[in-house]
């Protein structure tokens, strides 16, 4: 759509594409290696392999979906209502080996995400060990979700510094394009007007970059990071409320309401699940 519309409505006004067609594989590697460039050296490897899994991650959206916040919501009932009925003896086969575990073993997506599984067993670890004021509970668990935060979205912020560089990056480009011009002034007009013109594709270039892609991945990024991140708020709602010595259905309860709006279960789908559950 971007394509198509800002090229197309370029011809249809009476723009020949065949100026920029030249400039664009020089413009394009002058701003796109200097971009690539400045971006390797402004971050450590580990962000960097960060980005190129964050692009893959704004094709395919969100990690968690509907369905998984349903089992997180039985995963943590499950496991809410064995520490209730038996105490935290009968979890410690779960928590000290979670891979094995018979429960977590049936939500194996979750099974599979080892900061959702550190965090659940983390807090049951505490809370073997007499660590339980809600309240500090609920700070401990924050610090930790906030600090997986942070980290997950310096691809996304690194990308929106490359992205804040660009227009500046292809104003390089274009300066060089003037200077190539310069140096042949003797030409005729028509001949300085394309060298002119293909100088411009560099300032075009950056700006359309900068603007049209690279900021727009990096705050699609985000979005993706931030609504990812509801998921082990989850988590910590429904271990605090059980800290506080709510029943197991009150705890989900709880956590249901930290679900975003477009994936919440009504009450009654977790209310059957649970029943459900139950029985078998």
């Amino acid at each position: 759509m971007v394509f198509g519309l800002v090229f197309g409505g370029f011809m249809l006004s009476g723009g020949k594409m065949d100026i920029v067609l030249y400039a664009l594989p020089y413009e394009g590697m002058m701003i796109g290696g200097g971009a690539f460039g400045a971006f390797v050296i402004a971050n450590s490897m580990k962000v960097v392999k960060g980005s190129g899994v964050g692009l893959l991650k704004v094709l395919k959206g969100t990690r968690w979906k509907a369905n998984d916040f349903n089992d997180l919501l039985l995963l943590m009932f499950e496991l809410t209502r064995l520490y209730k009925s038996k105490g935290m003896t009968a979890l410690d086969e779960h928590i000290e080996n979670p891979h094995d575990s018979s429960i977590f073993s049936r939500y194996p997506k979750i099974q599979k995400d080892h900061f959702a599984i550190d965090l659940i067993t983390d807090s049951f670890r505490m809370l073997s060990m007499q660590f339980d004021d809600k309240y500090q509970t609920e700070d401990v668990i924050n610090a930790k979700i906030k600090k997986h935060h942070h980290e997950s979205l310096e691809p996304a912020k690194a990308i929106q510094t490359m992205a804040d560089g660009l227009p500046a990056i292809g104003i390089v480009a274009a300066v060089l394009g003037v200077i190539k011009t310069m140096s042949s002034i003797d030409q005729p007009p028509e001949v300085l007007g394309k060298m002119i013109g293909g100088a411009l594709v560099g300032t075009f270039l950056g700006v359309f970059l900068a603007y049209c892609m690279v900021a727009p991945i990096s705050g699609r990024l985000k979005q993706i990071e931030d609504e990812d991140g509801a998921f082990y708020l989850v988590i910590r709602d429904i271990f605090v409320a059980m800290v506080a010595e709510h029943p197991p259905a009150i705890c989900v309860e709880i956590g249901r309401g930290s679900i975003p709006t477009s994936m919440q279960p009504d009450f009654y789908e977790v209310e059957t699940a649970q029943k459900e559950l139950a029985a078998a």
